[in-house]
C-alpha cells in the first residue's frame, strides 16, 4: 500500500494546518464528522457561534479542502447551504514535514 503522506504538497499541508489551528474550526469539523452533513443555521446552533462567524470559518475549511458545500432548496423553497466534512487523513511526522517542505511555494516573508 502506497503511503499517501509521501507526496503531500507543502502548501497544502500549511493550508490544512492553518485551517485546523482554531478551536472553532476544530469544533466545526468534529460536528460535521459526528453528525453528518448539516446546513449553516443548524450547524451554527450546534457549534454555538453566529452564522457570519461560522461562514468565515467554513470558508477557511473549504479553502483547505476539508469541507464541501452544496446549495439546495428545502421543501418550502428556502435555499439551504449544506456542508459536510471531506474524508481526509495524513500522518504528521518529521518525515512528512521534511518531504512537504521541499515543495513549498508560499513566500515566508508574506
Amino acid at each position: 500500500m502506497e503511503d499517501k503522506n509521501k507526496h503531500i504538497h507543502g502548501d497544502k499541508l500549511l493550508a490544512v494546518l492553518a485551517a485546523l489551528a482554531n478551536p472553532h474550526r476544530l469544533r466545526i469539523v468534529a460536528a460535521l464528522a459526528t453528525g453528518g452533513r448539516n446546513y449553516v443555521s443548524q450547524l451554527a446552533r450546534e457549534v454555538g457561534i453566529s452564522r457570519p462567524l461560522l461562514h468565515l470559518h467554513l470558508q477557511k475549511l473549504q479553502e483547505a479542502g476539508l469541507v464541501t458545500s452544496q446549495l439546495e432548496l428545502s421543501h418550502d423553497g428556502k435555499a439551504l447551504n449544506y456542508f459536510e466534512v471531506r474524508d481526509f487523513g495524513f500522518e504528521l511526522s518529521p518525515a512528512t514535514i521534511a518531504e512537504a517542505a521541499k515543495s513549498l511555494t508560499i513566500d515566508p516573508e508574506r
